[in-house]
């Protein structure tokens, strides 16, 4: 069941979403299933497409209501002056609490859809701070200067601590309260348990940038339902 999609901002200029996680940012080649952008167009008619996010990542995007607007916004995303702030849960426990992965992404030669760490790429570099170690887990905050595909996904399995349910990229299974819950018991009349989170715990939240007339915007979304229902969990049975 995907949530609608809930608008945190809008001008006359343009329009920021916190996208639901499972939902595609523009139209598949298929144009079969809901994209973000086709629910906008519905609203609003004409609308440009400036970043995008991954499918199952949840969190603020941004579209253009206009050409001049979208050519404005393309360029700050483009020369990296727009700040893009992530968190995400990930594997393990990391050695360095804070440090930067300055390593070049180009696309994966064979596997189509994948991106891959190689000097050939292009120059893509991310900043990380553990927020809180959580056992198994850890919430991170990245923030990004470059906005390579799947970039905070590829570098952090450079690391060895690939985002959490990534199956691109890590390992794709579900996390259950019986992994890490001492005792766990199912309840009473459930045959089988169900995942705290079943998709990439990653989430765009902030941006912060310049607008054409020089208003300076800084734009949030709170982690969605799924991933702070996680860390509540795993904040209780770190012990």
């Amino acid at each position: 069941m995907l949530h609608h999609p809930e608008i945190i901002f809008e001008n006359e200029a343009f329009i920021a979403i916190n996208k639901p996680a499972g939902m595609l940012s523009i139209p598949d080649r298929e144009g079969k299933e809901p994209s973000l952008k086709s629910w906008l167009r519905e609203k609003y008619g004409n609308i440009f497409t400036v970043h995008r996010l991954d499918r199952e990542t949840s969190g603020v995007i941004i579209f253009a209501k206009d050409e001049a607007t979208h050519k404005y916004l393309s360029g700050v995303f483009e020369d990296r002056t727009v700040e893009k702030v992530y968190q995400g849960l990930v594997q393990g426990t990391l050695a360095q609490k804070e440090g930067s992965i300055d390593l070049p992404i180009m696309e994966h030669p064979t596997k189509l859809g994948t991106m891959v760490t190689n000097r050939k790429g292009k120059p893509s570099l991310t900043d990380y701070k553990v927020e809180e170690e959580l056992g198994l887990f850890s919430l991170v905050q990245f923030l990004i200067h470059t906005g390579r595909t799947h970039q905070i996904r590829v570098h952090m399995q450079s690391l060895g601590h690939p985002i959490v349910c990534d199956e691109l990229y890590g390992d794709a299974k579900p996390v259950y309260l019986s992994s890490f819950k001492r005792n766990f018991k199912l309840s009473r009349g459930e045959e089988h348990e169900r995942p705290l989170l079943a998709r990439l715990a990653l989430h765009s939240q902030m941006l912060h940038f310049i607008d054409a007339r020089g208003t300076a915007h800084t734009l949030e979304a709170p982690l969605p339902k799924d991933m702070r229902a996680l860390l509540q969990q795993l904040r209780k049975w770190k012990g």
